[in-house]
């Protein structure tokens, strides 16, 4: 198959790709993410990227890192003029989560991803058990004021997001509502995490992907800036219309969507690790 065709195929399926993930990332504050990685990843296993076994993975991961930014500064902005971003919370916990994501990209290419991927898949279907059960239990009735506490709780969601190539809702969500926040803040909240998350994983995929042989043409690092354009087109244009959605379903319908999109994501993840 000649180069043209083959982007005649690859094209439309990145700009699906981008709006299944946007449509998400503004329905259940995930960055997107969820969706981009495995999408990529089938389309380096199918052979339609040309990238080398040994780096596709990070390619994969630091590529859905690049779309999260303009992704989750659509989904934020349109969760803002809802008034559903808690501020002060988001002021409180970003400066962890920065440096948790920054640390996530410089240690990915050292840490096995099967590893990851099953304590993500564990942690992932413990929370759905949580969201699910008649009354959810929470730890807090507020989050934590303390520094050494927000710490503890921000720096690991932004160390396990970034290596995974996720924005920060999929484990900031259940946590935030675990700490008593509600849902759709809780949504809203995360969507403004996902940039703090992005920003710094890409520099650190960015600076350990240099020299790597491997990748496409036109990548920074492990970054493949021609597939994070295409996704980012229409994960811009989608991510307004999963806000709308999220603010037309009640508090317990929007828990009950990210229950089923945590536990399909958790299984799946689990049994990628395991087989």
């Amino acid at each position: 198959m000649s180069d043209l065709s083959l982007w005649a195929v690859i094209l439309p399926l990145l700009l699906a790709v981008g709006a299944s993930a946007g449509t998400l990332a503004g329905l259940l504050g995930v960055g997107g993410g969820i969706v981009i990685v495995p999408a990529l990843y089938w389309l380096t296993e199918a052979g339609l990227l040309d990238v080398g076994e040994n780096v596709a993975l990070h390619f994969v991961v630091a590529t859905s890192l690049a779309t999260i930014i303009p992704t989750s500064i659509s989904s934020a902005l349109a969760h803002h003029r809802k008034g559903s971003i808690d501020l002060p919370l988001f002021r409180a916990w970003a400066p962890w989560m920065i440096a948790g994501a920054l640390l996530g990209g410089l240690l990915a290419a050292r840490v096995d991803a099967a590893l990851l991927a099953a304590i993500f898949g564990v942690v992932a279907l413990i929370v759905v058990a949580n969201m699910l059960a008649p009354r959810a239990v929470t730890l807090a009735d507020a989050p934590p004021k303390g520094a050494l506490p927000r710490a503890a709780v921000a720096a690991p969601i932004g160390v396990f997001s970034a290596m995974m190539g996720i924005g920060g809702g999929t484990l900031s969500v259940p946590i935030l509502t675990l700490l008593s926040v509600p849902v759709h803040r809780a949504v809203g909240t995360a969507a403004l995490f996902g940039l703090t998350i992005a920003v710094p994983g890409v520099v650190g995929y960015a600076a350990a992907g240099q020299g790597i042989e491997g990748l496409l043409p036109y990548s920074l690092g492990y970054i493949n800036l021609p597939a994070a354009i295409i996704i980012s087109l229409t994960t811009v244009l989608f991510a307004p219309l999963g806000v709308r959605l999220a603010h037309r379903l009640n508090a317990q319908r929007l828990r009950l969507a990210f229950a089923l999109f945590l536990a399909i994501s958790g299984a799946k993840m689990l049994g990628e690790a395991l087989l």
